[in-house]
C-alpha cells in the first residue's frame, strides 16, 4: 500500500531531535549511532537491524544507490561524498517545517539547532533547554548552594529556548513527588551534590518546577535508550503523582518515545488534560514493523495529544527513516480506518495535520 496523498504531502514539525554530526563517520561511529546497543552479537555488525535494514532499502536510494546495497557499498559512495552534502540530502528529503532541537548532550559533535535548520532546507529551528545540562553550567560556574535557585533562574529567564527537557528517566527514574521544592531544599540538595551529573530527585523537581514556572512546555524522556537507563524506572505511570500535582498550571507536559510503554503513555495523554506524547526514535528503530507499534500508541490517545518527533542523533539518514516511517504508519492507520468506516476521509485529512505539526505548533507556541 502506498503513502495516502495527503499524508505525503504534510510537512512535519519535529518537537524533538538533536544535531548531526560535524565531521564524516566511521563505520564503527556509523553503526554506534544506528541503534541503542553498545556492540553488536558476535559475528554481526549493527546493520542487522530493524533500523539497519531500513537504512539499507531507504536511504540508499538518496545517495543514488539501488536499495538493499551491501553495508559496505554503502559505507563507501556515503564517504565519498562531503558530509554536509549527505545532511542536507537527508534533511531536505524529510519534508520539515521546523526542528526542536535539545542541544545539550555532546554539543561539541554536533550542529546547533541553528545550522541544522540551515542545512534543512532553511527549516525553522527552536531551542529546547536540557535542564539537569544546565543545572551542571551553573554548577561549573561556581554557584553555591545557596546562590544555585537564583543562577538558575537567572538562566532560564534569559534563554531563547521554546521549551525545556529532563532525562530524569537516566539519572533518578520518573517517581517525582509532586510538591515543589523550597529553596532550602535546593541549597541542601546542592549542598550534597557529588559527581559532575545532576542526578537529585529535589533538583529535578526544582528544574522542571522552574520551566513551568516559566510557561515552558516540559519533555520527559521516557522508556527506550541505551544502557544507561533502568527501564523499569522509566515508566511514565511512575510520573502520576507529578502530573496531578501539575496538572493546574496548565503547562505542556510531553512524554517522548515512550516505546515499550507507549500504551501507558496514550492513557497518560487521554486523562490529563496537560499530557501530550509521541513514539520517538521508536518509529525509526522498529523499521518495518513501525505502523504495527504507531496502531497501538494510537489506540486510546486523542489524536489531538500526538506529537510527531523523530529523536535523530548524529546521522541524518535518521531524521529521514523517523520521517518516512512516521508517514507510512500515519498512511496505513489512517487508510485502515477508513477502510473500516471509522472515519471519513475529511477526519483523517484532519488527524494527519494534527499529529504532524498543528499539534506541535500549538503546544510550543510557533
Amino acid at each position: 500500500m502506498g503513502i495516502l496523498p495527503f499524508v505525503a504531502e504534510l510537512g512535519l514539525v519535529d518537537h524533538h531531535c538533536h544535531g548531526v554530526l560535524r565531521t564524516d563517520s566511521t563505520r564503527e561511529e556509523f553503526e554506534s549511532l544506528l541503534t541503542e546497543a553498545a556492540a553488536p552479537a558476535p559475528g554481526t555488525t549493527l546493520f542487522d537491524s530493524a533500523v539497519g535494514f531500513a537504512v539499507r532499502k531507504w536511504c540508499a536510494p538518496l545517495l543514488d544507490l539501488p536499495r538493499h546495497v551491501s553495508p559496505e557499498a554503502y559505507l563507501e559512495r556515503r564517504n565519498s561524498l562531503h558530509i554536509t552534502e549527505v545532511s542536507r540530502t537527508f534533511l531536505t528529503a524529510t519534508g520539515t517545517l521546523a526542528y526542536l532541537v535539545d542541544g545539550g548532550f555532546q554539543p561539541d559533535r554536533l550542529l546547533s539547532f541553528r545550522e541544522l535548520g540551515d542545512l534543512g532546507d532553511g527549516a525553522e529551528a527552536h531551542e529546547i533547554v536540557r535542564l539537569e545540562t544546565l543545572a551542571e553550567e551553573v554548577r561549573a560556574s561556581g554557584a553555591g548552594p545557596r546562590a544555585f535557585a537564583d543562577a538558575v533562574r537567572a538562566q532560564l529567564d534569559a534563554s531563547s529556548a521554546v521549551g525545556a527537557k529532563s532525562v530524569a528517566a537516566y539519572r533518578i527514574g520518573l517517581a517525582l513527588e509532586g510538591s515543589r521544592p523550597s529553596d532550602e531544599d535546593v541549597a541542601r540538595a546542592v549542598h550534597g551534590w557529588s559527581g559532575e551529573r545532576c542526578a537529585s530527585e529535589v533538583l529535578t523537581r526544582f528544574l522542571v518546577w522552574e520551566a513551568i514556572e516559566r510557561r515552558l512546555p516540559v519533555q520527559f524522556h521516557v522508556g527506550y535508550g541505551d544502557s544507561d537507563a533502568s527501564l523499569h524506572r522509566c515508566d511514565p505511570l511512575l510520573l502520576t503523582d507529578f502530573l496531578r500535582a501539575t496538572e493546574s498550571r496548565g503547562v505542556p507536559i510531553l512524554l517522548l518515545h515512550n516505546y515499550p510503554f507507549h500504551r501507558n503513555a496514550g492513557y497518560l495523554a487521554q486523562v490529563f488534560t496537560h499530557v501530550y506524547c509521541d513514539l520517538g526514535l521508536a518509529t525509526h528503530a522498529l523499521g518495518h514493523q513501525a505502523s504495527r507499534v504507531f496502531a497501538e500508541a494510537l489506540e486510546i490517545v486523542p489524536f489531538g495529544k500526538f506529537l510527531y518527533s523523530s529523536d535523530a542523533f548524529g546521522l541524518p539518514e535518521l531524521y529521514y527513516l523517523g520521517a518516512l516511517l512516521f508517514r507510512r504508519a500515519l498512511s496505513d492507520f489512517l487508510a485502515s480506518g477508513m477502510k473500516q468506516n471509522a472515519f471519513t476521509e475529511s477526519d483523517a485529512v484532519r488527524i494527519a495535520h494534527l499529529v504532524a505539526s498543528d499539534n506541535a505548533r500549538r503546544v510550543y507556541g510557533l
